[in-house]
Order: C-alpha cells, then sequence, then structure tokens
C-alpha cells in the first residue's frame, strides 16, 4: 500500500514541554486507523501538526507520497490540498438548513465573485443528495441544522467535510456525547469513507474503536507506544501500565 501521508521524527515543544516527541506515523491513501493515548499523549497537538495550526520544531512530513513537504503551506494551502479536520464539538451554521449547510461545503471555486453569484446548479443538487444519503440525513434536508439531535450535527458536520472531497480526514472524538445506535451508524459511516481517502480516528471509547476494526496506534508522551490491531496494543504491558490500568 502506497503512503500518503509520511510524519518522520517530529518534535514540538511549548514552554520547555515536549508535547511531541520524535514522532514517525504514515498512514495509506485508503486506510482507517485509530489513535489511543491518555490525556497530554500528544493526540490534539499531532492533528495541529498536520494541519498546520502547530509548526514542529525538527522532522519531516511528507505528503501525497511525492517528498511534498507540508511544512511549507500553509494552513489554508493544506486544507486545499486535501485534508480535513473534524473537531470533538460539532460546528455548523445552526440557522441554515442541511442541504444549504452541504452547498457550502461543496469543493469549488471559493473567490469573491464566484461566492457572491454562485447559484446551485442540478449537479450540485445531486450531490448534495447523495451526500445526504451517505451520512444518514436524505430525509432531513430541509430541516434547520439546529434543530438535529447531537449525533445528526456530527454526521452533518462529516458530510460537509465529505463535500469537499478530502484525501484525508481528521476525526476527534465522533462517538462522544452519542447514543448507542447513532455510534452505530458513525462506525459504517467512517468504514465507508476510508474506502476511497485516508481517516484517522482520535477516540477514547474502546468499544466505537473495536467496532472499527482497524490499525491503533497508542500515543504517550509525544511519541508512538505501540502500534496494531486493538487486540495486539492492549495486551502490550507498557500499554496497559500507562493507558489502560488509569
Amino acid at each position: 500500500m502506497s503512503t500518503l501521508l509520511e510524519v518522520s521524527g517530529v518534535s514540538v515543544t511549548f514552554d520547555g514541554f515536549k508535547a511531541i516527541n520524535n514522532l514517525s506515523f504514515s498512514i495509506g491513501h485508503a486506510e482507517l486507523r485509530a489513535i489511543i493515548g491518555p490525556n497530554g499523549a500528544g493526540k490534539t497537538t499531532f492533528m495541529d501538526i498536520v494541519t498546520g495550526k502547530t509548526r514542529p520544531d525538527e522532522g519531516r512530513i511528507v505528503w501525497g507520497g511525492k517528498s511534498r513537504s507540508l511544512l511549507n503551506m500553509s494552513e489554508a494551502r493544506i486544507a486545499c490540498e486535501g485534508i480535513g479536520r473534524k473537531f470533538q464539538k460539532p460546528t455548523v451554521f445552526e440557522d441554515q438548513s442541511v442541504q444549504e449547510n452541504l452547498l457550502m461545503a461543496l469543493k469549488k471555486d471559493r473567490g469573491p465573485l464566484a461566492v457572491l453569484f454562485y447559484r446551485p446548479q442540478a449537479a450540485d443538487l445531486e450531490r448534495v443528495r447523495a451526500l445526504a444519503e451517505e451520512i444518514g440525513l436524505a430525509d432531513q434536508l430541509y430541516r434547520k441544522s439546529g434543530e438535529l439531535s447531537h449525533g445528526e450535527k456530527q454526521w452533518l458536520e462529516i458530510g460537509m467535510l465529505l463535500a469537499q472531497e478530502p484525501r484525508l480526514l481528521l476525526v476527534d472524538e465522533p462517538a462522544a456525547g452519542m447514543t448507542s445506535s447513532e455510534r452505530e451508524h458513525t462506525t459504517a459511516l467512517l468504514i465507508e469513507a476510508a474506502k476511497t481517502r485516508a481517516v484517522v480516528v482520535v477516540e477514547h471509547d474502546m468499544e466505537f474503536i473495536r467496532r472499527l476494526n482497524c490499525r491503533v496506534t497508542v500515543l504517550h508522551e509525544g511519541a508512538v507506544l505501540a502500534e496494531g490491531s486493538l487486540d495486539h496494543v492492549t495486551r502490550n504491558q507498557d500499554v496497559i501500565d500507562v493507558y489502560l490500568g488509569r
């Protein structure tokens, strides 16, 4: 499997605290990966580095398998390259309908004139209908997003990211606050998304991770502690000591 993202020897220090310590990580073009670890392990900082929000002190981040460095790119450029990020708290336009949220997120020319004179075409509306079907909101297209349940807002935000056609999707704790049935649907949604792009899920819910049935990377003190199947890493004595034993 060819590599989409490769992080090599990356470190970053905040006020003397090493948040990321010689971290190396790679993921393929169509792969689902879960990242786990105790609070302070570096999970959020890792995502900040990949999206350009935080610049590392040292190391390399190669993108697209073509020796292109993300370190020379702005946050906006990295987003245009196809790296999308979903934060834990859903951020949707609550006064707009599900359809309007998805239309705004479609991958389009975003110049000032293009935005000012934009009118959705038939192909845009069809794409939005397909996205709504994919995320399980086909029957909620004309509903105000603020009226959706917490889980439905999470799905809408994932749909908005998918509308941008990302090659890598970073998802932070998608199962938090969801009902059991919502977690099941979210699992299916992420597994389906990973068939055509790389998806990295940061999560604490071990049962949710087990449902994802994917490779797991365990972070501790800013470095990779263990990697493999969930059964493999949860049998690792170091992982038990620093994470599961708490």
